[in-house]
């Protein structure tokens, strides 16, 4: 498993030196690297540029270990290259050594010969990869993305940790403009693609939901011909987005998925939902019309709709409807958390937040089962751009209107102000400039049996508040 030096020189043809550089050369590299501090060994050291740092400062002593190096054409000075090619290893020498990055991510996943599942959309996107990652658990193991590993640089880092051992790969899509998601497209290849939703999260640098969905839809750009689609019914902005892969030729298939009491309010004008899921919240349980009930990893009606998507793809890779009725799933700290502090149930989604994201927690908060009172801290969401204001006021809105028994507001800016406005008339209502200023408010709020939930974007560091806050609790109770 790894990269055949035969596919590199059909790639970028014959590196400094030619080919008498790859006598002693294995026939295949088994690991590529951008860290020129690892262990080169065996390895293909890649240096890529960034905005304020170059890995080829570095590349003659890590050329020095590695097996072979990528190179910046426009990096490299006419003094330089003598020296690189004294080492006797081969270096291959290319236009943009990201684009080249992507390249050997394409190339590693194409060698694999396992299924790939790319998920992008607006919000749940870390979430749904994960479940999707739970629901192919079946299949053996599965290599996903991790972290903020949803970019240029981390989609073809993903597709290379997989070795040979891998069932699936799981590749979450992030972009903060057009082309992105079409370039991770092409990267990894997929043969399933999910697309969460369309919402407003960076509707700032896009300018419209109509761009965003565009821009999300260019996850088909190499979606295989006869791959599937799995996105949510009743997006009339998503049926419009892909309506060009269908003219350019896409004759891969499309299941669309929904929760049942959504469907009346759908377009009848849509095309119709092909996987439903009947929500029994009472009792945290999806059932779809063939299958037995599967319990609800995670709670609430959104993250019901992100396992009917993860439940699709399973189908779709021949995971059998019974190993999928428990799923177990693992989540990044700050998304879908729940925490006990002091007897106050804490649902920590401080991780990041996007408008989509943020009513559904606040509809997760208002349905969790509570002996007490029900409490946010809720900070800003970033990118949001002309209708940042506006976006800020219909979540305070939708706190006021669920009557929680308090907010706090982590902002002292605009958006601060004018969240604070839109949820006067709740019996406590703060607002702060920092986390650290919350925890003595809600402190003196909560008692045992209480609910608290807390969901800024991840600028805000709301996650920081939490250290602080069970102190005070403990000190206060």
């Amino acid at each position: 498993m790894g990269l055949r030096v035969e596919q590199l020189l059909e790639l970028w043809g014959e590196p400094i030196g030619g080919r008498a550089v790859l006598q002693g050369l294995p026939a295949t590299i088994g690991a590529v690297s951008t860290d020129s501090r690892a262990d080169l060994g065996g390895a293909l050291f890649v240096p890529l540029v960034g905005e304020r740092f170059d890995g080829h400062r570095f590349l003659e002593e890590a050329l020095g270990r590695a097996l072979a190096a990528v190179a910046q054409r426009d990096r490299l000075d006419a003094a330089t290259l003598p020296a690189l090619a004294l080492l006797g290893r081969p270096l291959w020498l290319v236009e943009d050594s990201l684009d080249a990055y992507q390249q050997l991510g394409r190339l590693w996943r194409r060698n694999l010969g396992v299924p790939v599942v790319a998920v992008t959309g607006s919000a749940g996107k870390t979430t749904t990869r994960e479940l999707i990652r739970a629901a192919l658990a079946p299949l053996g193991p599965v290599v996903a993305s991790s972290g903020n590993d949803n970019n240029d640089v981390g989609a073809p880092l993903t597709l290379m940790k997989a070795g040979p051992d891998c069932a699936a790969l799981v590749v979450e899509m992030g972009m903060r403009g057009l082309g992105e998601i079409e370039r991770l497209s092409r990267c990894a290849e997929p043969d399933v693609a999910v697309i969460t939703n369309i919402g407003t999260a960076h509707i700032g640098r896009l300018g419209s939901r109509e761009a965003i969905a565009t821009a999300k839809a260019e996850i088909v750009s190499a979606l295989r011909p006869g791959g599937l689609l799995v996105i949510p019914a009743g997006e009339p902005l998503l049926e419009a987005a892909l309506v060009p892969a269908w003219g350019q030729g896409w004759s891969g298939r499309v299941v669309r998925v929904a929760l049942a009491e959504e469907l009346p309010a759908f377009d009848p004008s849509l095309p119709p939902a092909d996987l439903v899921g009947q929500l029994e919240a009472d009792r945290e349980r999806l059932t779809i019309a063939d299958g037995a009930p599967i319990s609800l990893p995670l709670s609430g009606r959104h993250n019901a709709r992100n396992l009917l998507l993860a439940l699709a793809v399973a189908r779709e890779l021949g995971v059998q409807p019974e190993a999928l009725q428990a799923l177990v799933v693992d989540l990044p700290a700050g998304r879908s958390r729940r925490l006990k502090l002091a007897g106050i149930e804490v649902l920590d989604e401080t991780y990041n937040a996007s408008p989509e994201a943020m009513l559904a927690a606040l509809d997760l908060l208002a349905a969790t089962p509570a002996r007490g009172r029900r409490f946010a801290a809720l900070g800003t969401m970033l990118e949001l751009g002309e209708q940042s204001l506006s976006l800020h006021r219909q979540v305070a809105e939708r706190a006021r209107q669920l009557g929680l028994d308090g907010l706090v507001i982590v902002d002292a800016g605009a958006e601060g102000e004018a969240m604070l406005a839109a949820a006067a008339g709740l019996e406590r209502l703060e607002r702060v400039a920092a986390p650290e200023q919350a925890a003595p408010i809600l402190a003196g709020w909560l008692s045992p049996g209480d609910v608290l939930l807390l969901k800024a974007s991840r600028g805000v560091t709301l996650e920081t508040l939490l250290p602080l806050l069970l102190p005070l609790v403990q000190q206060t109770g």
